[in-house]
């Protein structure tokens, strides 16, 4: 019985060795890899050490170390949206038709300091404009592609009811506009995002932003309303790299995406736009995924949610720490301000905050010792 074993156990060392030896070696992450490289006799390019199958190679592209071209000529400087432009409250109780003018535009500019990005985009920032109507109105959207653009375009919103979200009757090529109606009949926040084929490359481009249906007499009054969106981007480098990045379908595909933005940037929400109010106020934040993968555990540091929907205002959670906001969705919340401060926004898979899933809430007001204490004001987590 003893002799069994241990022939066993010999036979099966014997065949993991034999298993590893066959095995053709990693490439070096650190090796230069060319487009150009010399061939071997099945033509597969090679890294400064080792052959390169295609599966090989899909697996370098994967983990970014394709080389960068320079930054170039940027179109704008950057597609970041600033989170308080976003249309009035609804004050009325009587629907009515709303006008909606969207136009696609191609851009290159800064996805980080240093490195730009071919954008797409619906009117020039990521997420577009926000979207606002009451239950019950007719919507009039009228969908422009120029003719500097170079690829046709189109817009599914998730609060139409109808084949594809109007993306069945708004296919724009470049030069085109089109225009369709949809009743607003439920209320809630959704997602709007072109849905030309694949859907999830304009996705990923940028092309995503929020249409808010109110219920009849709009929302409960509140102090402070924001908008963001986060959002994923699969580049061919690094997150980092100086120069200009493109996007890269082999690590969209094993959905590894370099970096997370809220609003377009990474400095978006921290440097150029960063929220501001103050002790006492209600805020009530519209927040998005426009993915097109990966969702957003949201939460603000040193707050509690008073009030979470997805879907119907009429049905939302109280006293909620992190909301899960799926890819394709968008959430709001609303709480009140007790104390000053600097309040991050985060997405709670926390290492996204290193390759930009950030924000700030700046609080501005007097300290209360009875809630905090002692006073840190000047701090920030």
């Amino acid at each position: 019985m003893k002799i069994k074993i241990f022939a066993i156990a010999l036979f099966t060392l014997i065949g993991v060795w034999a298993v590893a030896c066959a095995a053709p070696p990693l490439p070096n992450p650190q090796a230069k890899v060319s487009n150009n490289a010399s061939t071997g006799a099945a033509g597969s390019a090679t890294t400064a050490n080792v052959a390169m199958t295609e599966g090989m190679q899909v697996a370098v592209n994967r983990i970014g170390v394709q080389p960068l071209q320079p930054e170039g000529k940027l179109d704008q400087p950057n597609v970041a949206r600033d989170p308080s432009d976003l249309p009035p409250p609804i004050t009325r109780t009587e629907p009515t038709t709303v006008e909606v003018n969207l136009t696609v535009k191609e851009v290159n500019a800064e996805l980080a300091d240093g490195t730009s990005y071919s954008f797409w985009t619906f009117d020039g920032t990521v997420p577009g404009p926000m979207i606002r109507v009451m239950e019950g109105d007719t919507v009039k959207l009228t969908l422009t592609n120029p003719a500097t653009n170079t690829t046709p375009h189109n817009i599914d919103l998730h609060a139409v009811n109808g084949p594809g979200g109007g993306a069945a009757v708004t296919t724009v090529a470049p030069g085109e506009s089109k225009t369709f109606t949809f009743q607003a009949l439920n209320p809630g926040a959704y997602v709007y995002h072109c849905a030309y084929a694949p859907p999830f490359h304009h996705i990923a481009q940028g092309m995503y932003g929020a249409i808010i249906v109110e219920p009849k007499g709009g929302l409960p009054k509140v102090d402070r309303e924001f908008y963001v969106m986060q959002g994923e981007w699969y580049t061919t480098g690094k997150f980092g790299d100086q120069g200009h990045q493109e996007f890269s379908a082999d690590k969209a595909m094993a959905e590894q995406p370099e970096y997370f933005t809220m609003n377009g940037h990474v400095d978006a929400l921290t440097k150029l736009y960063p929220l501001h109010a103050k002790v006492g106020e209600t805020v009530r934040i519209f927040f998005g995924d426009g993915g097109p993968n990966i969702g957003s555990n949201f939460h603000v540091i040193g707050e509690i949610f008073d009030r979470v929907y997805t879907g119907s205002p009429k049905t939302p959670i109280e006293n909620e720490e992190t909301w899960y906001v799926p890819p394709g969705s968008v959430s709001t919340f609303e709480f009140k301000l007790n104390e000053p401060g600097k309040y991050t926004l985060v997405d709670h898979a926390l290492w996204r905050i290193a390759k930009g899933a950030a924000g700030f809430l700046m609080v501005d007001g007097a300290w209360d010792d009875k809630i905090y204490s002692p006073s840190a004001a000047d701090s920030t987590h």
